[in-house]
């Protein structure tokens, strides 16, 4: 029984070890006879110029490719969703294969074949078509899309214009602006591999913009913009105050490219706006006198003068800086109060009229005094206007044509004029100053002289003016007095009488109208000029005739 088990094992054994052989070779036979197929026939997963010739010969797969010739048009597809289309039959398009299929043929290796069932591969091939160059030109000079009217240039992203609440990026513009050279390069291409579909897209056909929205230049430059436009400077004026900020300033900034700079002739111009709004010096001061009447000064270098370099300067710093800023406008000169009176409440009235000051501070009058102006009769004349004082000095000497006096308290307000003591004289006011005045200073008595010294700063406005009818009493009637013996003292009147009658006449005309209606003389003096006119014209040759001075030629 053991016996008969051993055979029927060793008889299935036989059979399994026959079949296998047989399938072997069965499968032997099938990869060897597919293999030689492949010999003539393109491997499995193969597409050439997008079509499928997985197992097809040479004739087929030529066939194929002119059935696909003969109906073969391109699709463009265009940005803006528009599609076109090129027909092959308009550009003469036609298969020429040459040896170029059979070749790829002979280049398989088709005992390979099983590995390509799992390789796919794909093949361009663009020398099996032709066709007319020309008329594909013509065909993509045609088109919609490449006419420049229907061509929009790309835009780069920029920031926008000033806005209330500063700038903003605007995002590039693609536009649809044609790169001609390598759309039709691609066209070109995509036509000899008989390529159903160009996106102008995909294929880079398109202008782009060169500053996008991400830009880091770009960006830089708008937060440079929004620094300088954010800054705002509020000018101290006293009780008010002026602004200025991006309103303004935007229309300084010029931009080229991703660079911005500030204006430097705009941010000058405004300053000579201010200047012009707030310098006060040489401009009429209108004051109210310690007389209650109200004049105008028109003289003088007082006042409020803005520094225009200095204050251009420093409104490019700011805003360069950014922020905000609160300061006054830079100033060259300084006065004491913004606004109309821009002398304050400390000041020296000098009236020359009257020959007397006022020395107020802070709004209090803390001295009052005689002077001595300059001499007239000397023309040496003390300047009128309002003036800031410009130094004070003790012990000073003050030194002119054959002169060096000797002063303890010196304070110059123009130029080499100003006020001080003066020792050497024993009375102030009056009409002193009429033949013995100063060379220009204003002589005062020392204790005056010194009260003001000690609480007088340097820039505290010095008015000086005149104004009639504020002559003292005493002056009046001691000047009248000088005339009417000026006039007594010409006696007979000679040729010789001229300089003592022109010297009374100037001396009458200095006069006020109240000092010259106490010259009780004056019809006198008219009659000595009426003598002194005949006498002239006695001595005067006789007057030539038309007739004469003709006969003299």
């Amino acid at each position: 029984m053991d016996r008969k088990k051993a055979k029927r094992k060793v008889s299935l054994s036989k059979r399994t070890g026959i079949w296998l052989a047989v399938a072997a070779a069965l499968t032997a036979a099938v990869y060897i006879g597919t293999a030689f197929y492949f010999q003539s026939h393109f491997l499995p997963s193969v597409t050439l110029n997008g079509i499928s010739i997985s197992g097809k010969s040479q004739d087929e797969v030529e066939r194929l490719i002119t059935e696909e010739i003969n109906g073969y048009e391109i699709s463009i597809k265009e940005r803006n969703g528009n599609e076109e289309r090129i027909k092959g039959a308009d550009i003469s398009l036609r298969p020429e294969f040459g040896d170029s299929i059979l070749t790829k043929i002979e280049a398989q290796n088709g005992f390979a074949w099983p590995v390509a069932l799992f390789r796919p591969q794909t093949w361009q091939e663009p020398t099996m078509v032709r066709f007319d160059e020309e008329k594909l030109e013509a065909a993509f000079e045609a088109l919609s899309c490449v006419q420049p009217e229907n061509q929009t240039k790309p835009k780069d992203a920029r920031c926008s214009k000033y806005q209330a609440d500063g700038y903003q990026i605007l995002p590039e513009e693609q536009g649809n602006k044609i790169r001609k050279k390598q759309f039709f390069s691609v066209l070109k291409e995509a036509v000899g591999s008989l390529k159903e579909t160009v996106d102008l897209e995909k294929e880079d056909c398109y202008a782009k913009p060169k500053v996008t929205a991400e830009d880091e230049k770009l960006n830089d430059l708008l937060e440079t913009l929004n620094q300088y436009v954010k800054t705002v400077i509020t000018y101290d004026l006293g009780e008010e105050t002026k602004t200025l900020d991006g309103s303004t300033i935007h229309a300084w900034l010029d931009v080229s490219g991703t660079e911005v700079s500030i204006n430097e002739e705009a941010v000058a111009e405004y300053v000579d706006g201010l200047a012009s709004a707030h310098n006060t010096v040489f401009r009429k001061h209108t004051f109210q006198t310690s007389y209650g009447k109200t004049i105008d000064i028109t003289n003088g270098d007082y006042g409020w003068k803005v520094d225009k370099e200095g204050e251009k300067e420093q409104i490019l710093k700011d805003i360069r800086e950014g922020g905000e800023k609160k300061r006054e406008i830079t100033y060259a000169q300084r006065g004491k109060s913004h606004g109309a009176n821009d002398y304050g409440d400390t000041y020296v009235e000098i009236n020359l009229t009257a020959q007397h000051l006022y020395f107020y501070k802070n709004g209090s009058l803390l001295v009052e005094s005689d002077f001595v102006s300059g001499n007239l009769s000397k023309n040496y004349d003390t300047p009128t206007g309002i003036y800031g004082l410009t130094y004070k000095e003790r012990d000073a000497v003050l030194r002119g044509e054959n002169y060096a006096s000797p002063v303890t308290y010196w304070m110059p307000f123009c130029n080499n004029v100003g006020m001080h003591d003066a020792s050497w004289r024993g009375s102030f006011g009056g009409n002193i100053y009429k033949t013995s005045g100063s060379h220009g200073c204003i002589n005062l008595p020392k204790s005056a002289a010194q009260k003001i010294f000690e609480n007088i700063e340097k820039g505290d406005p010095v008015l000086v003016y005149t104004l009639p009818g504020t002559e003292s009493p005493a002056a009046v009637a001691q000047e009248a007095a000088q005339v009417v013996n000026m006039i007594n003292g010409i006696g007979e009147v000679t040729l010789e009488s001229e300089p003592a009658i022109a010297a009374a006449r100037k001396m009458y005309n200095l006069l006020s109208a109240e000092g010259q209606a106490k010259v009780s003389n004056y019809e006198l003096l008219l009659a000595q000029e009426a003598q002194l006119a005949a006498l002239k014209a006695m001595l005067a040759p006789p007057p030539v005739s038309p007739e004469q001075a003709a006969g003299m030629q």
